[in-house]
């Protein structure tokens, strides 16, 4: 394979070795090399149809390019900096493989709509894979969800006890983050899939291409509609940032409650030790590195959208060097996404709760204040008048260091005569999830139905 630069002749001396190698993008975006091959073999199919090529160059091209890509599957391509990227390497192979019918190929494009049409063929197949993690670990919580859809913890607001829930409940409502997270990157892709070949290298082609033709060979939704726009697009790379620092951004505060729960002073979880660590110095530590190392991921990847905002802030039409830096933080994006998706899929059907630890602690936060309030108003206390009954309830437990569930029928009817021994119906925790039987709510009925609508929708 020849060294040579492909775009050389205009060029009375060589590249400085030292910029050369500074400018160079082979050595990451080699991992195009799948989508490169696929879009050149549907560039020359079109170009013989539009009688560019003969079909004996066509099928020439296209089987060198099938070799080129088996020796690339194999191990046995060897990558040149001197070329300086994907594409020219790939062409380079080519056209020792076949010769001067290898100098076709890249009649009627350019590296700009080329390398934006590859971007564009891995993205897309990327977030159907990231969509198909997502749903995976959907699946996982609605296992979860169903198996403690009874098992009763505290609810929280500032971390503090604030009502019954249940746990199935709480899984349920990390099920809902993922599901917009699923929709997002689905509409994402919507963007993504336009094709930008034919483009050129910003104001199309004098060639008689046919782009819908191209576009239906890749399985494009449609060409793109304006050259410069084509080229120097990377909306569609922020767009899908933006979403996985969202779905990090769930994974995160999923990983802050399970590392809260697994720790001795909540105890309200146990993960599996395939997915802890311990301490190289005290015998006794289990610690939860996934949900930590997840956590910690989270703003390496709100860094890169960061990046690719300001990467693409300053540039004008059409194409500039600079968005050869869009690649690494965009693969490292999808790399960590999937990889944290896939752990997370992988380690939540192994946590098992401790239903004696959740319902102590949810009984010492007064955790059905809230429905004492309720069974007031629904007896005709007007709320205000209400919350303030609760609240001298509350003080006489703190003083006497029980639950309101604790205080005697005298004790209660002191601060209203509303109160009547039905209250203690609703001062159970049982009494307290069961009652919020509304679609969204916590009753374990509810969240056994939110289970089943949930299975439907990722059907």
């Amino acid at each position: 394979m020849s060294d040579k630069k492909l775009w050389s002749g205009r060029f009375n001396e060589p590249t400085d070795a030292f910029v050369e190698a500074f400018t160079a993008s082979v050595e990451f975006d080699q991992r195009l090399y799948r989508y490169d091959i696929q879009g050149s073999i549907a560039h020359a199919t079109m170009l013989a149809k539009s009688g560019i090529l003969t079909e004996a160059e066509r099928d020439s091209i296209i089987d060198g390019l099938k070799r080129v890509e088996q020796r690339i599957d194999a191990g046995e391509f060897e990558w040149s900096v001197e070329l300086e990227d994907v594409h020219m390497n790939v062409e380079s192979a080519l056209t020792a493989d076949i010769g001067d019918n290898g100098k076709k190929l890249h009649t009627g494009r350019s590296r700009n709509d080329q390398v934006a049409t590859d971007i564009r063929l891995y993205m897309r197949d990327e977030i159907e894979l990231i969509r198909s993690e997502i749903k995976r670990l959907q699946e996982a919580l609605l296992e979860v969800a169903e198996r403690e859809a009874g098992t009763i913890m505290p609810g929280f607001t500032h971390l503090q006890t604030a009502q019954p829930i249940t746990f199935g409940h709480h899984v349920m409502a990390w099920f809902e983050m993922l599901e917009r997270d699923r929709e997002r990157l689905a509409d994402c892709n919507k963007r993504v899939n336009v094709m930008p070949l034919g483009a050129a290298a910003l104001a199309g082609t004098t060639y008689p291409i046919d782009r819908h033709y191209t576009a239906e060979l890749l399985g494009f939704d449609r060409a793109s509609e304006n050259s410069l726009d084509s080229v120097s697009d990377r909306d569609f790379a922020i767009e899908f940032s933006a979403a996985a620092a969202l779905v990090m951004m769930h994974l995160s505060r999923m990983s802050e409650e399970l590392i809260i729960w697994s720790s001795a002073q909540f105890a309200f979880i146990t993960l599996s030790d395939s997915f802890c660590t311990g301490s190289s110095i005290m015998p006794q530590k289990k610690n939860p590195d996934v949900p930590e190392l997840v956590r910690g991921k989270t703003g390496r990847i709100f860094g890169h959208l960061v990046g690719l905002l300001t990467l693409m802030k300053g540039q004008p039409l059409a194409y500039n060097k600079d968005n050869q830096e869009d690649k690494e933080p965009l693969f490292d994006t999808v790399d960590n996404l999937k990889g944290s998706l896939k752990v997370f899929a992988d380690m939540i059907p192994a946590i098992t709760c401790s239903e004696q630890n959740m319902r102590e602690a949810t009984m010492e936060g007064f955790a059905t204040a809230t429905d004492l309030a309720d069974y007031l108003v629904r007896k005709g206390t007007p709320f205000r008048d209400a919350h303030e009954v609760v609240g001298k309830a509350v003080a006489l437990c703190v003083e006497k260091e029980c639950d309101l569930s604790d205080l005697t029928l005298n004790e209660l009817q002191g601060f209203s005569n509303a109160i009547a021994d039905d209250v203690f119906d609703v001062l159970t925790l049982e009494g307290s999830v069961a009652a919020r039987n509304h679609i969204g709510g916590t009753a374990p009925e509810q969240v056994r139905a939110a289970i089943q609508r949930a299975r439907a929708r990722l059907g």
